[in-house]
C-alpha cells in the first residue's frame, strides 16, 4: 500500500466520535466495501463446510454411495483452499483499512496543530498531542476493523440462521435471537467502558505532560533540590492512573469473559436442542452433524461481533478525543488594515512600552513575566491594546504580523535533523522565482518562534547568512565541536545539546530569519559570562539598524542597548540608558546589578571584535 505523505487527508467530520469513524470509512469506501465483501464470503463459507458435510452424511456415508461421498468431501476440500485465500485477502485488506484511518488521522491532526500555531499551547496541553498520537490514532484504525469482520460477521449470523430454517425453525428462532440477547447483556458494560476510558484518557493526557514538563526542568530540578518532590507528586499522579487503568481493565475483563462464556452457553443449548429434535427423529443424522458444525461456525461471527462491539467502544472515545482537538481555532486572521509600509513605533499601551525602530530596546522588570507578556502584547500573541505606526494590531491581518515580527521565546522546540536544518537552514522551491533563486526559508519551530518565511538567495550569499547568524549567536564552537559540523544529526529538542549550546541554536535560528522587528526573552540566561559578553557584542552588531527588543536582567545584554525600559508591576517606572538608570534609580540596581566585571567583560569583548567588523 502507497502512502502519500504529501497527499491532501480531506477535511474531517468534526460533529462528533461516530461521525469521524464514518468519515475515515467514506474516505475508502472502496476498500472498506472490498473487505466487507470478503469477510463476509469468508464466513459465509465457514458455514457452508458443515451444509456441505451434511450432505456427504446423508447422501454418501448413509446410502453408502461412495461417489456422492467423493463429490461431496471434494467439495470440502475445494471450499476451505478457496476460504484459506479469502482469509489471507481480508486479513490484507484490513490491514490497509486499519493503516490508511492510521496515516490519515495523524496527518489531519498535525496539520491542524501546524495550523493552530502559537495558539496550540494555549488551548491544549503537550500531553493531551501526545496521548493522541501515541494511543488515540492506533485505538481508532483498530476499530475499523468493524467494516471488514464486523460486517462479515453479521452476514455470516444470517446467513446460519437462513440454513438452520431448513433443519428446524425452533433452532433458526434460538439463534437469531440469541445475539441480540447477548447484546442487551453487555450493552450496558459497553456503555460503562465509554465512561471510564474516557476518565482515565483525561488522566493519562495530564500525566503525559508532566511526564514532558518533568524532563525538560530534570537538571533544573536537580540543581535546586526539587527533585524528589516533584517525583513524589509524580509517583502520586500515576499511582491514580493505575487505579483508574485497573477500573478499566475490570469492566473490560467483564466483557472479554461475558464475551466468551454467553456465546458457549448459547451454542450448547442449541446443540442440545438439536440433540434432542435428532433422539426424537425430527431430524436426520446428517442434519445433526449440520447442527452441530453450525454451532461451531456461529463461533467467528458471535466473537467478531462481541469484539467488535468493544473495540467501537472504545474506538469512539478516541475519535471524541480527535474531534475536540480538531475543533479548537486558530488565532483570526482578519484585519482591515495594512501593516505600516515603513519602520513604524510599536506601542504598548498596557505598560507604556514604546519601540523605536532600529533601535535595540531592553525591557527589564522585577517580576520576568511581566516583560515577557510586553513582548507577547507586541507580538500580537495576547489580545491587547498594542499599536503599531497608530494602528491597532487586531485591525492588521495576522499574516502580516507575522511576516515581519518574531517573538524568539527561549523554550522554542527544536526538531530532529541535521544542525543546519535545526537551525532553519532548509530551503523550499518558491514559485515565481524567475532568474534569481528565491527561497521561502522554513523556520522550523511552531509556538512563539514561528516567524513568517522570508525570502533570499541561495548559494554563496545563502551560506554566508548562516555563517553570519551563527557568529553572532557565539554558536561557532558548536559546530566545531559536533563531528560532521552543520551535517550533524541533532535529537529532537537538541538534547544531546547543553542547555547553553540550545539556547544559542535557538538564537542564531532568530537571527538567520533576519526579521524587521525581533523580540526576544532572556535569549543569554544559560550563557556563562564570557559568553554572554560575546553575544551581546555580536548581537548589537548583527542587528544594527533593525528593530530589536529584549527581555533580560543581564548586565551584560543591558548596556548594549540604547534604551532601557525598567518595569514595576508590569508599567514603566523609568526610562533611560542602562548606566544612567544604575546611578539614578536605586530599585533598578538593586534588580540588575552584578559585580563590576560585568561591564567590563563587555568592554573588553567588543574590544576584541573591533577588528573583525
Amino acid at each position: 500500500m502507497r502512502i502519500d505523505a504529501y497527499e491532501d487527508p480531506g477535511t474531517p467530520d468534526r460533529r462528533g466520535g461516530w461521525s469521524y469513524l464514518a468519515w475515515l470509512v467514506r474516505r475508502q469506501w472502496r476498500r472498506c466495501l472490498a473487505g466487507a465483501v470478503l469477510a463476509s464470503v469468508w464466513m459465509v463459507l465457514l458455514a457452508a463446510t458443515p451444509y456441505l458435510m451434511a450432505r456427504a452424511v446423508d447422501h454418501g456415508l448413509e446410502p453408502g454411495d461412495m461417489g456422492a461421498l467423493a463429490g461431496w468431501t471434494g467439495a470440502m476440500v475445494a471450499v476451505g483452499g478457496v476460504n484459506a485465500w479469502l482469509g489471507m485477502m481480508r486479513h490484507r485488506t484490513m490491514t490497509k483499512v486499519r493503516m490508511d484511518a492510521n496515516f490519515r488521522t495523524v496527518k489531519v491532526v498535525v496539520g491542524h496543530a501546524t495550523r493552530l500555531g502559537a495558539a496550540l499551547r494555549r488551548q491544549v496541553g503537550a500531553g493531551e498531542v501526545v496521548t493522541i498520537g501515541v494511543g488515540d490514532v492506533q485505538t481508532i484504525s483498530t476499530s475499523l476493523t468493524a467494516v471488514g469482520p464486523g460486517v462479515g460477521a453479521v452476514v455470516a449470523y444470517a446467513a446460519v440462521g437462513g440454513l438452520m430454517l431448513s433443519v428446524s425453525t425452533r433452532l433458526a428462532l434460538v439463534v437469531l435471537l440469541g445475539v441480540p440477547v447477548l447484546g442487551v447483556l453487555l450493552g450496558p458494560l459497553m456503555g460503562r467502558l465509554q465512561g471510564r476510558e474516557t476518565e482515565y484518557r483525561e488522566r493519562q493526557s495530564v500525566l503525559t505532560a508532566r511526564i514532558g514538563d518533568l524532563a525538560g526542568g530534570l537538571r533544573v530540578l536537580n540543581g535546586l533540590g526539587g527533585k524528589g518532590l516533584v517525583a513524589d507528586a509524580f509517583r502520586r499522579d500515576s499511582g491514580r492512573l493505575r487505579e483508574q487503568g485497573y477500573r478499566v481493565g475490570a469492566v473490560t475483563s467483564w466483557i472479554q469473559a461475558l464475551g466468551v462464556g454467553l456465546p458457549v452457553l448459547f451454542l450448547a443449548l442449541v446443540t442440545w436442542m438439536g440433540a434432542r429434535l435428532a433422539a426424537q427423529g425430527q431430524i436426520s443424522v446428517g442434519e445433526l452433524v449440520s447442527v452441530y458444525g453450525y454451532v461451531v461456525a456461529l463461533g467467528w461471527p458471535v466473537a467478531f461481533l462481541i469484539e467488535m462491539g468493544h473495540q467501537l467502544s472504545r474506538g469512539v472515545v478516541a475519535a471524541r478525543r480527535v474531534v475536540v482537538f480538531l475543533r479548537l481555532e486558530p488565532e483570526p486572521d482578519e484585519g482591515t488594515r495594512d501593516a505600516p509600509a515603513e519602520p513604524a513605533v510599536l506601542y504598548d499601551p498596557a505598560s507604556g512600552v514604546r519601540i523605536t525602530p532600529g533601535r535595540l530596546t531592553a525591557l527589564v522588570a522585577s517580576r520576568p513575566s511581566d516583560a515577557v507578556e510586553v513582548l507577547d502584547r507586541l507580538g500580537r500573541y495576547t489580545p491587547s491594546d498594542a499599536t503599531w505606526g497608530d494602528i491597532p494590531l487586531t485591525e492588521i491581518p495576522l499574516t502580516q504580523v507575522r511576516s515581519r515580527i518574531l517573538v524568539a521565546d527561549p523554550e522554542a522546540d527544536l526538531f530532529a535533523g541535521t544542525l543546519s536544518a535545526v537551525m532553519g537552514d532548509e530551503d523550499t522551491p518558491a514559485r515565481g522565482a524567475g532568474s534569481v533563486d528565491v527561497r521561502l526559508r522554513r523556520v522550523g519551530a511552531t509556538g512563539h518562534n514561528a516567524a513568517a518565511d522570508a525570502t533570499r538567495p541561495t548559494g554563496a550569499d545563502e551560506k554566508a547568512h548562516l555563517t553570519q547568524a551563527i557568529h553572532a549567536a557565539a554558536a561557532e564552537d558548536i559546530v566545531r565541536a559536533l563531528p560532521d559540523g552543520l551535517n550533524t544529526p541533532v535529537a529532537a529538542q537538541a538534547r544531546d545539546l547543553s542547555g547553553g549550546q540550545r539556547q544559542r541554536v535557538r538564537l542564531a535560528r532568530a537571527l538567520l530569519t533576519d526579521p524587521e522587528i525581533l523580540l526576544a526573552a532572556e535569549p543569554t540566561s544559560a550563557l556563562d559570562a564570557h559568553t554572554e559578553a560575546t553575544v551581546a557584542v555580536r548581537l548589537k552588531h548583527a542587528r544594527r539598524g533593525r528593530t530589536t527588543v529584549l527581555a533580560a536582567t543581564s548586565p551584560l545584554l543591558l548596556d548594549r542597548a540604547d534604551v532601557v525600559y525598567h518595569l514595576v508591576d508590569g508599567k514603566v517606572a523609568a526610562t533611560g540608558t542602562h548606566r544612567a538608570l544604575l546611578a539614578t534609580e536605586p530599585g533598578y540596581r538593586a534588580l540588575v546589578a552584578r559585580d563590576a566585571e560585568g561591564v567590563e567583560e563587555t568592554e573588553q569583548a567588543e574590544s576584541a571584535e573591533e577588528p573583525a567588523r
